[in-house]
C-alpha cells in the first residue's frame, strides 16, 4: 500500500543530495509513503525516468529518547551488506534541519502487508516463505559480531532485563491510560526473566511486513526495519515472530493477520525450522513469546499516542485501537498463564 505524501524535507534539497551521490535525478522526484510501519517512516522516491530509491526518516514530532535512530539502523545495514543476511544497500546518510535520513536502494519484490497481498502467493509459496523466514532468522543469529564490527552494538547485561526496562519506560512515557492487566503482566515477566546463555545479533522486530519476498527466485529478498536491532538472546526474535504469526481462530488484536491465509506454516513448524537451522533449544521460548506480545501492546499504545500528537505520523493502515492493544495484552497473559509464568 502507498499514499502520496511528503518526507518533510525540501524535494529540491533531496534531488541535489542524491545527484551528488552519483545518482542523477531526472526531473521532479515523486514521493510516496510506503509500508504500514508507524515508527520510522519509509518513502519511495521515483524520478521521471523511473529510477527508484528508498528514504528512511524518524517520525514527525517529539520523539522518545533512544527511539527511531535511523543512523544506527544504517550502521547495521552497512555492516550486514556482505553477510548471508539479505539487506538493502545503504547509499548514504545525512541530516537536514536536524532530521537524520538514510538513502538506500529499492529492492523489488512482494511485501506481505495484509491478507490480500498474501493471496498473491500460492499455498506452497506461502509455506516456503514462512519457512524461509525461520531459516533467515537463524542466519541473522549466526552473524559474526567481530567481523561485522557490531560487537559493541549493545552492552553485555541481560537482554531480558534490558527489554523489560526499555519497554516499561516506553509504556510509562507513551501510555494514554492506565492498564492494571498490563502492569500485572509486567511484574510477572520481571519475575520470570531467564538467564542469558548466548548473545547474538537480534533484529528486534522480525515479521512478515519487515521482509521482501523474492518471487522470482523464491525465499527472502531483503530484511527491513532494523531500528530495534541490538545484541541479545536469539530466542527473543523467535518469540517476536510467533507473536506476529496469528493462526485461524486466534484473536487478531493489532497483530499482522496475513499468516491466517491458508498455506502459511503453523507456529510449531516455524519453531522446528528455526531449531533445525541453528541447533538451539526451545527452552525459555514461551517467556519470549509472551514478552513479544506484551511489547506489541506497548508499541501499539505508543503508535496511538504519536498519531494523536501529530496526525502526520498515521500510516496508511491506520492506527490501532485501545481494544486492540488490550487484546494483545490478553494474548500475552494467556501465553504466560500456559507456561506458568
Amino acid at each position: 500500500m502507498a499514499q502520496e505524501t511528503t518526507t518533510g524535507i525540501d524535494s529540491a534539497v533531496l534531488t541535489t543530495w542524491i545527484t551528488s551521490l552519483g545518482h542523477p535525478v531526472s526531473g521532479t522526484l515523486q514521493v510516496t509513503r510506503i509500508g504500514m510501519g508507524q515508527s520510522n517512516l519509509t518513502f519511495l522516491l521515483r524520478d521521471e525516468q523511473g529510477a527508484r530509491w528508498v528514504l528512511r526518516r524518524p517520525p514527525f514530532g517529539t520523539l522518545l529518547s533512544s527511539a527511531h535512530d535511523v543512523l544506527r539502523e544504517a550502521r547495521v545495514l552497512t555492516a550486514l551488506h556482505n553477510t548471508s543476511v539479505p539487506v538493502p544497500t545503504v547509499y548514504a546518510t545525512e541530516t537536514f534541519d536536524d532530521v537524520p535520513v538514510v538513502l538506500m536502494d529499492f529492492v523489488d519484490g512482494l511485501v506481505v502487508e495484509d491478507e490480500s497481498a498474501a493471496a498473491r502467493l500460492s499455498e506452497p509459496e506461502r509455506n516456503s516463505a514462512g519457512l524461509a523466514m525461520a531459516r533467515v532468522l537463524g542466519d541473522i543469529h549466526s552473524v559474526d559480531l567481530e567481523t561485522t564490527g557490531l560487537a559493541d552494538l549493545a552492552g553485555g547485561s541481560s537482554y531480558a532485563q534490558r527489554q523489560l526496562r526499555r519497554w516499561s519506560r516506553q509504556w510509562t512515557q507513551s501510555k494514554t491510560r492506565e492498564s492494571a492487566t498490563l502492569d500485572d503482566l509486567t511484574t510477572r515477566l520481571w519475575q520470570a526473566a531467564p538467564l542469558q546463555h548466548e548473545t547474538t545479533l537480534v533484529h528486534g522486530d522480525y515479521h512478515l511486513r519487515n521482509v521482501i519476498l523474492d518471487q522470482q527466485r523464491g525465499g527472502i529478498g531483503a530484511v527491513l526495519d532494523w531500528e530495534l536491532c541490538t545484541l541479545g538472546d536469539p530466542l527473543a526474535d523467535l518469540g517476536t515472530l510467533l507473536a506476529y504469526w496469528p493462526r485461524p481462530g486466534d484473536a487478531m488484536g493489532a497483530v499482522l493477520s496475513a499468516s491466517v491465509v491458508p498455506g502459511f506454516p503453523e507456529r510449531a513448524e516455524l519453531i522446528e525450522a528455526y531449531l533445525a537451522r541453528t541447533g538451539r533449544s526451545s527452552q525459555d521460548l514461551a517467556f519470549w513469546h509472551a514478552l513479544g506480545l506484551w511489547k506489541l501492546a506497548i508499541i501499539g499504545e505508543g503508535v496511538l499516542r504519536r498519531a494523536a500528537d501529530n496526525p502526520e505520523n498515521k500510516a496508511v493502515a491506520g492506527t490501532p485501537t485501545l481494544e486492540q492493544v488490550d487484546s494483545l495484552t490478553a494474548m500475552a497473559t494467556n501465553v504466560a498463564d500456559s507456561a506458568d509464568i
